[in-house]
């Protein structure tokens, strides 16, 4: 009851962001027992138009649109947290230790930084999937070695104000360890301009695993990906049918609704007023 009344206060772009995510989750989850058939059954002819037995159609191979739309929730957005999630750990981790520590720890972690940002993220990715493969813990540590350099930057500019402060100054008097300083005084200090990255980074990296998925060095076939459905379908389009825009749009609104819910984290975090 608690947790509904919670709910209701909350703005109503935030509560619109919530529920799309929480619809998103629960087809991720279950997409096994949702979805008609298999994502990768083939079940009749080549681009099949709307019917009872197909209620998007086939694809290009003859299979269900459908279930591969609640099957690529499945799989992009999952990926897409994967990467996130350890890129701030990646990230956040040195991104703290070297506001923390400076010195030639610093420079070093900092020059490598820049020299990776350097390198144009799509041509990097493309560069190494290329050589490594295309297997999903790599496309996962291939995105999450671009981003986490992101992450850093914000992390350490964020840090670097903190570590200055008298109760960090007093902490470390105190005979704190590093690990026990960043948990306590840096963490929670620099929490909400995280908490904003987050949501960028997953947007962006929900956006460029599909922009590798129509580039073809993406979620490999016959997994189910939203990035590929648009490009194996593309051709639909040219006659007047808008089942290739399903997964682009599928992509669009989870998007906007992790940006909202990131903006009222955000302005809770750092005590402004909320905007419904």
């Amino acid at each position: 009851m608690n947790l509904f009344k919670s709910f209701l206060l909350i703005p109503f772009s935030a509560k619109a962001g919530l529920s799309v995510i929480m619809i998103y989750l629960f087809v991720a989850i279950f997409a096994p027992v949702i979805a008609p058939y298999s994502e990768t059954e083939v079940l009749g002819a080549a681009y099949e138009m709307w019917s009872d037995k197909h209620l998007l159609g086939t694809d290009s191979l003859g299979r269900d649109m459908l279930s591969r739309l609640i099957f690529g929730a499945r799989n992009t957005v999952g990926i897409a947290l994967a990467a996130v999630g350890l890129a701030f750990i990646i990230g956040g981790s040195t991104g703290m230790l070297a506001a923390i520590l400076g010195g030639w720890y610093d420079i070093i972690i900092s020059r490598v930084v820049d020299v990776v940002m350097a390198i144009p993220s799509l041509v990097f990715a493309l560069l190494i999937l290329t050589v490594l493969g295309t297997s999903i813990p790599v496309l996962i540590l291939v995105i999450a070695v671009l981003d986490c350099t992101r992450v850093y930057r914000i992390t350490r500019a964020a840090a670097m104000n903190i570590v200055v402060l008298e109760y960090v100054e007093a902490a470390r008097l105190r005979g704190e360890g590093f690990w026990w300083v960043i948990r306590k005084e840096i963490l929670p200090n620099i929490m909400a301009p995280l908490l904003a990255e987050f949501g960028l980074r997953f947007c962006f990296v929900f956006l460029f695993i599909a922009a590798l998925s129509f580039l073809g060095l993406g979620i490999q076939p016959p997994t189910a990906d939203w990035g590929s459905m648009v490009k194996d379908n593309a051709t639909l389009i040219n006659y007047g049918d808008i089942t290739p825009l399903l997964p682009a749009a599928a992509i669009a609104i989870l998007t906007v609704a992790v940006n909202f819910v990131v903006d009222w984290l955000l302005h809770r975090s750092s005590g402004l007023v909320d905007i419904a």
